[in-house]
């Protein structure tokens, strides 16, 4: 166990962090998996903007990569194109 103050802190500040992170992905992944479920391009172009921010914040604050946050949006966009 932790004997210092401020390695407590720590523990308690990445537990919190933790979280936010897991909830912001699995938030991201959901709004995902309703993008690729859509049937109408209407509807799908309307989603992609917001999916491709949502996204892009993940990556901007390193709880995806770059590059998996770029073959996502790659992907998404082929699938809305194809419609």
């Amino acid at each position: 166990m932790a004997n210092h103050k401020s390695a407590l802190k720590r523990i308690r500040r990445n537990e919190a962090v933790r979280l936010r992170n897991r909830y912001q992905h699995k938030t991201v992944r959901n709004a995902i998996k309703k993008l690729r479920s859509e049937e109408d391009k209407k509807t799908a172009l309307t989603l992609l903007p917001t999916v491709v921010g949502m996204i892009d914040k993940l990556a901007k604050r390193n709880i995806i990569h770059d590059n998996k946050a770029s073959n996502l949006k790659s992907k998404l966009m082929k699938r809305v194109a194809a419609m």
